[in-house]
């Protein structure tokens, strides 16, 4: 019995061995699919614009980015723009859709979001250094088509499924888990349209939404990609609202 069970774990152990192989290798081909970890880490700011449709309702879309963890996300309609977005340690946001023109700082569920999304480089790259771990789940399919699978768990407990085309090793669709209170909110990614913008592939085109109604989901189609070009740290930070820009200015009584 001793024998069969050191049999079993070593069988055990070498299967993990072997997951865990895979799963660094198609990491590897993905980051040199985009162009290579040197390229990658080139760019230092992303400015990016987009235009988003939702069923026939249309806005434009813009996102800022900047190493290491700063982003801030606009989304304009009949000349309102509402602004989301993180510093590298706080939140904030701008809803006038919602009746609110001032800053405030965001909730902590929206907060998470934002948070992952500020990660410059996604949580494939640097994985391990990131708290993050990555199994490969094997073959499946996405749309009939074969693909890689992997699962990336963050640090904080959330789960992305990365598929990965197996002729180019790139992302053609991501799934989230993302846990809060103990509840699941589940969210699905597609990816296409890939072009290179400096030397390292960007998706181009993006379907954003439900993960079991890709029929639903958001579609955004880029117009303009920009990297490296000037953006300040202070385009990350929560303007001070004007009431208190009033107040301060106030004489003391």
């Amino acid at each position: 019995m001793i024998a069969i069970r050191r049999i079993v774990a070593s069988v055990f152990c070498l299967a993990v061995g072997l997951s865990a192989q895979t799963a660094d290798e198609l990491i590897a081909k993905n980051i040199a699919a985009k162009g290579g970890m040197d390229k990658i880490k080139a760019i230092k700011t992303m400015r990016m614009v987009a235009d988003f449709d939702a069923g026939g309702f249309k806005a434009a879309i813009g996102q800022a980015s900047k190493r290491p963890d700063m982003v801030r996300d606009t989304f304009t309609i009949q000349g309102m723009t509402e602004i989301d977005a993180y510093d590298g340690s706080s939140g904030w946001k701008i809803s006038p859709f919602q009746g609110k023109k001032d800053p405030e700082l965001m909730g902590e569920d929206q907060l998470r979001g934002m948070v992952e999304e500020a990660d410059f480089d996604g949580p494939l790259v640097d994985y391990k250094a990131k708290g993050n771990t990555v199994e490969y789940m094997g073959h499946d399919q996405v749309d009939g088509d074969d693909v890689y699978k992997l699962k990336v768990t963050l640090k904080n407990g959330d789960i992305f499924y990365y598929y990965l085309d197996p002729d180019t090793y790139l992302e053609i669709l991501v799934e989230k888990q993302i846990f809060i209170r103990g509840a699941v909110r589940e969210s699905a990614t597609e990816y296409g349209s890939y072009k290179p913008v400096n030397g390292v592939m960007f998706a181009f085109s993006m379907a954003q939404g439900s993960k079991n109604d890709p029929d639903s989901r958001s579609k955004l189609n880029v117009r303009k990609i920009e990297v490296n070009v000037p953006i300040e740290d202070r385009d990350f930070k929560m303007p001070v609202a004007p009431a208190k820009k009033d107040a301060d200015k106030a004489p003391a009584k």
